[in-house]
């Protein structure tokens, strides 16, 4: 090693440690030191000593103004790597010893390089550099057969997690999208219950206050007649003579038959007392609705007379009364002239639809299946005219003759048809909270069930037929009734 190599060593060597610096600290005086060790040599002082003394040179410095020196770190940081560089072997050195003397014996070659050189083969003698060459090839191919089919199968990996991961982030994104869209619908809810409390509570307050204000004006009027009467009073008491004794017995008269007539008494008391909302009801209530709206099917309708009563809107979802249409019947019975079937029919399965009543006050609607035991001559000939007064123009409407329906009549009467030992159906008056303007129906072919739903109403249910008996076909079926005002068939998920 020459002088400046051993000059350069000492630069970057701790004169305490005797060890290339570590996060080297320098002195005023220039002298650098490891940052433990100065650390060390300036806490070993006197706890007294501001000042304490180089430990090369002797020059006093203070502990607190020691300097990291980055250039001096950079130095040492090199000089490590040279250091580690020059003890490992390298690969252009192995071949040149290996070939550098042709003359070397094969025993030699074998002990040198491990083993790397192989035997004579078919005759042919390999020089030394050729075996190794070839050797390497040999490892080289195998190492690369090894790789290859493990390169392969991390590409397969990365597309598998890959798609695994776009799989997932469609995933959650639905499922995002699925709790808003849920949440959404009920603050929906929330926000029409609200309303609906306020509107009932407006109501209450109007009807109070008029009651009020009519109170207060018969109040006033019978205080201003009493007031009159007291003053008449008062002036004939002092002006009593024969001359005004005509008005004396006048005065006197209404008095005896004045009563003061007491207003309507007002309750203290609100007469719709708000409660909070079954919130666990309502939310049980929409859950319900949701998993039967997984069904919903798509459908549009058509008339079953050729001149109907009724006009089909031209995307079939809208139906109203009043004008003739020219679809042709493609059913096999005989219905009234307010008829409309769906244009689908359910032989299994379970099945949702929601029609839009808004503004009717008349309309039927529900399923109908042709009965097995139908009476033609009974049933399948009425036909129902606006303009005649029928003693029942429901009688058809039963499950007997194949009709599981409610209904809307004469703006306010909601009604269920059930069979009945008579010829006329047994009507079952159902009470609304809410009138529907919108109702959802759900047939379970196999479970025998026709259930409607008051979706205005948060999805409430409004009634439901049970151990229905459909024959092989079963219809959604509408009526508008003589109410001019459309009944629309909604679209799935709107």
């Amino acid at each position: 090693m020459d002088f400046s190599s051993q000059e350069s060593i000492k630069e970057v060597t701790c004169p305490i440690c005797q060890e290339l610096l570590r996060e080297p600290m320098s002195l005023d005086c220039g002298h650098s030191f490891c940052e433990e060790c100065i650390t060390a040599y300036s806490e070993s002082g006197s706890p007294q000593d501001l000042e304490c003394c180089c430990p090369v040179c002797q020059s006093r410095y203070q502990p607190w103004n020691l300097q990291f020196n980055w250039q001096l770190a950079e130095r040492v940081n090199k000089f490590r790597d040279v250091d580690m560089n020059s003890h490992q072997p390298r690969k252009s050195d192995l071949f040149e010893h290996h070939v550098e003397n042709d003359q070397i014996s094969y025993k030699e070659e074998e002990e040198a390089f491990s083993g790397l050189c192989v035997q004579e083969q078919q005759g042919h003698q390999m020089s030394p550099k050729e075996e190794v060459v070839k050797e390497c090839q040999e490892k080289l191919q195998e190492a690369l057969n090894k790789l290859t089919p493990e390169q392969q199968e991390a590409e397969q990996l990365e597309a598998d997690i890959n798609e695994e991961r776009a799989t997932w982030m469609y995933r959650m994104q639905t499922q995002r999208e699925r709790i808003v869209q849920g949440f959404e619908e009920m603050r929906d809810i929330l926000d029409k219950e609200e309303q609906r409390e306020l509107q009932k509570l407006e109501e209450d307050e109007m009807n109070v206050l008029h009651d009020l204000t009519a109170a207060v004006d018969q109040v006033v009027q019978q205080k201003q007649y009493l007031s009159e009467l007291v003053s008449d009073l008062q002036y004939y008491m002092s002006e009593s003579s024969v001359d005004t004794l005509q008005g004396v017995i006048n005065v006197l008269t209404r008095s005896k038959i004045w009563t003061l007539k007491k207003p309507k008494i007002i309750p203290k008391k609100l007469k719709s007392a708000f409660q909070v909302p079954d919130l666990n009801g309502m939310l049980q209530k929409f859950k319900e609705l949701t998993e039967i709206q997984s069904y919903w099917v798509d459908l549009m309708l058509n008339p079953l007379n050729n001149l109907s009563n009724v006009a089909v809107s031209s995307d079939q979802r809208q139906v109203t009364f009043g004008q003739y249409s020219m679809f042709s019947n493609v059913y096999p019975c005989n219905f009234s002239a307010f008829d409309v079937l769906g244009s689908r029919n359910f032989f299994s399965g379970k099945y949702y639809w929601e029609v839009d009543v808004s503004g009717k006050i008349a309309w039927i609607l529900g399923v109908y299946s042709t009965p097995s035991n139908l009476n033609r001559k009974k049933s399948s000939g009425f036909v129902f005219n606006p303009n005649v007064n029928y003693s029942n123009a429901y009688s058809r409407f039963r499950p007997e003759n194949g009709f599981w329906v409610i209904g809307l009549q004469n703006e306010s009467e909601y009604t269920a048809f059930e069979d009945s030992p008579t010829s006329d159906p047994k009507v079952l008056t159902l009470y609304m909270a809410v009138p529907p303007h919108r109702v959802g129906v759900f047939l379970d072919f196999e479970a025998g069930t026709v259930s409607f739903f008051n979706v205005t109403n948060q999805g409430s249910l409004i009634y439901k037929f049970s151990k229905c008996h459909f024959s092989q076909t079963a219809y959604p079926y509408f009526n508008p009734w003589n109410c001019p005002v459309p009944m629309t068939l909604c679209p799935p998920g709107s």
